[in-house]
C-alpha cells in the first residue's frame, strides 16, 4: 500500500513541474505577442513621426491633428507657426507636435531633388 502512495506522489509532483512550466511558456508567449503586436508598431510610429517633424521645411503643407490645412510659415525648436487659408494674417504658432502630416511643396520636392 505504502508503495502506491508513494507512486502517487512522485507522479503528482511530476504535474506540478509541467504545470509550471506550461505557465512559464505562455508568460513568455503572451510576452512576445504584445511586444509585437503593441510596442514594436507604436515604437515605428514615434520614429516616423521624429523623422517627419525633423524634415519639415519651411514652405510645406502640413494637417494638423485637428484636421486643418495649412503652410509653415516659421520654424523654431518646438514651435512652429502655421498659415491657415486665404487670408495672410491668419497665422497661428502651435506645438510641432500638433502637426500629423506634411506634404512637400514643390520647391521644396525640387530642391531635394537637386540635391540628390
Amino acid at each position: 500500500m505504502n508503495a502506491l502512495l508513494l507512486a502517487s506522489d512522485a507522479a503528482s509532483a511530476g504535474n506540478a513541474a509541467g504545470s509550471g512550466l506550461i505557465i512559464v511558456l505562455y508568460i513568455v508567449f503572451f510576452g512576445v505577442f504584445i511586444y509585437f503586436m503593441m510596442v514594436k508598431p507604436q515604437k515605428k510610429e514615434q520614429n516616423r513621426i521624429a523623422a517627419m517633424q525633423k524634415d519639415m521645411e519651411v514652405g510645406d503643407v502640413v494637417v494638423t491633428t485637428s484636421g486643418f490645412y495649412g503652410v509653415l510659415i516659421d520654424i523654431m525648436d518646438e514651435d512652429v507657426i502655421v498659415e491657415f487659408g486665404n487670408n495672410k494674417n491668419c497665422r497661428i504658432p502651435m506645438e510641432k507636435s500638433a502637426i500629423k502630416q506634411v506634404e512637400k511643396s514643390e520647391a521644396n520636392k525640387a530642391k531635394a531633388e537637386k540635391a540628390e
